[in-house]
């Protein structure tokens, strides 16, 4: 399966591409604004991949030829350019295609960092409203450290709530998580469930930040 990351060249989208790559065998396609950047970065992560030994296919292109390429596109840039990033993508997908939204919005005061509700009800929602007609749109991912994800020595043990209202795209989305070593991906339901995940996010963020050796928390449901 070819997995195209949007935003790859981000922290998240670093995170997920350097897992992705290392633990399973699909090919991996970076997107970005900038196609140079795309390819830039596409060959920095295959070489820290083949380095410690694997093979790996990652490409670079601008989004919509990446997303032209995938199956599974995930949207790893920022919870304000959702709407605008799917509807450049219009022309590049197909009803067979799945978006996968792991954005959070948050804004941040002296206090910490809060969860920043969107109108629609949460960004999970509003990537579903832009998304053409037919496309599936899965909410996943959204509360993974980026920096736990970079360091492929540190051991996951760590769970993915996933949520979306096409139940054979659902599926696939957590077989796709569980791909990649020590994560478990956990159906939360559907669409309308996404802002309780999502406000999960700064959440761990103020706790990482205040309690120290846990920057990179993740949850674990027993």
């Amino acid at each position: 399966m070819r997995i195209a990351l949007l935003g790859g060249t981000g922290d998240i989208g670093e995170g997920l591409t350097l897992r992705l790559a290392h633990d399973t065998d699909h090919e991996i396609v970076i997107g970005s604004r900038d196609p140079e950047k795309a390819r830039s970065k596409a060959q920095e992560y295959t070489t820290h991949i083949e380095a410690r030994g694997s093979e790996t296919k990652i490409t670079g292109f601008e989004n919509g030829m990446a997303a032209d390429r995938a199956d599974i596109i995930i949207l790893a840039v920022p919870a304000y350019h959702i709407a605008d990033t799917i509807e450049t993508l219009e022309e590049s997908l197909t009803a067979d295609d799945i978006l996968i939204s792991p954005a959070t919005g948050m804004k941040r005061d002296e206090d910490g960092f809060h969860y920043h509700q969107p109108s629609a009800g949460s960004v999970t929602k509003i990537a579903a409203e832009a998304a053409p007609d037919g496309v599936a749109v899965v909410g996943a991912f959204h509360n993974l450290a980026a920096g736990r994800l970079s360091d492929l020595d540190a051991v996951l043990g760590i769970d993915t709530l996933v949520v979306g209202d096409d139940e054979s795209a659902k599926s696939t989305v957590c077989s796709l998580a569980e791909d990649i070593e020590g994560l478990r991906a956990l159906d939360a339901g559907g669409i309308a469930n996404a802002a309780e995940i999502e406000s999960l996010t700064p959440l761990l963020i103020n706790v990482g930040m205040n309690n120290s050796g846990l920057s990179d928390l993740g949850v674990r449901f027993d």
